[in-house]
């Protein structure tokens, strides 16, 4: 919830700039971009929702 990852191998989304976050939600979900965890989480996002969830993660702190 904090865009901070638990693991080395997955990025921090925490401070990642907005429109960044925006690109690759909008590849996952329109399968411009593959990848076995967010295709399918990105896939019912509206563009509503991918903006409001980019504005959220790159207002948080990163790391």
């Amino acid at each position: 919830m904090e865009g901070i990852s638990g693991a080395g191998m997955f990025p921090n989304l925490a401070g990642q700039h907005a429109e960044y976050l925006e690109i690759a939600l909008k590849a996952y979900r329109n399968e411009d971009r593959e990848n076995s965890m967010m295709s399918p989480m990105a896939s019912g996002l509206t563009g509503e929702d991918i903006t409001d969830i980019s504005a959220y993660y790159s207002s948080l702190k990163g790391k």
